[in-house]
């Protein structure tokens, strides 16, 4: 059903296809703009693998379910076995870093979310995680300084700092590993600045890591 692949400086990996673990809410004003409550511990979900497609290839939104919205997010590629880890560990265990969407069916989370119902209809859909590839990071890398920019139409709509997160990267990888053991392959999504907004069929989204990455995309015709 699915082409995409992990890759990693530029080249295809190895890497198993695994689960992508998210992260609600983990900068404020985000959580303030949905009229969340900002949340004292990371707010965790899964997408399965069958999420994931390549950023850089037209997004099939289904539509036909009610409004999608981009959730621009840094993601983490992980490398290896992390279960109860210390930050050092997760450190070690980051192959690269890259851009992903994390769309989201937001009409149907938000009933989901009133009945006090799981979100994953409205998050972890067929190509609900748009990925792009992975870019290694060095000894000058500063997980907390990576900017995250998404144009709409040209249209600025997501400009925030990965130094606003709540609950910093390796702390983050720390935490969800208590819980979910993290395997080679899987993809953890640390979150997205305020400026999340509907998308339509043929709009166009530039995004942009710091000086990392830059992907462009557009919407297609709607799925369904």
């Amino acid at each position: 059903m699915q082409n995409y692949q992990h890759v990693v400086d530029g080249r295809t990996s190895d890497l198993p296809l695994g689960k992508v673990v998210c992260v609600g809410r983990n900068y404020a004003a985000h959580a303030k703009e949905l009229n969340n409550p900002v949340p004292t511990e990371p707010v965790l979900f899964i997408k399965p693998n069958t999420s994931l497609v390549n950023l850089e290839e037209p997004l099939d939104i289904p539509s036909h379910l009610g409004e999608c919205h981009f959730e621009a997010e840094m993601s983490i590629l992980i490398g290896q076995t992390l279960s109860n880890c210390t930050q050092e560990q997760a450190s070690d265990a980051i192959v690269g870093i890259g851009l992903a969407l994390d769309l989201t069916l937001r009409e149907l989370q938000q009933e989901l979310k009133e009945k006090g119902l799981p979100w994953e209809k409205a998050k972890s859909f067929d190509g609900a995680c748009p990925v792009s590839g992975f870019v290694p990071i060095t000894q000058g890398t500063n997980l907390q300084d990576q900017q995250i920019i998404l144009l709409q139409n040209q249209q600025l709509k997501q400009n925030g700092n990965t130094e606003d997160m709540i609950t910093p990267v390796l702390a983050l990888l720390s935490y969800i590993s208590r819980f979910f053991t993290l395997l080679p392959g899987d993809i953890v999504l640390t979150g997205t600045p305020a400026g999340v907004g509907p998308l339509k069929p043929g709009d166009q989204l530039s995004l942009s890591l710091s000086d990392s990455i830059h992907c462009i995309t557009e919407v297609g015709p709607s799925a369904g």
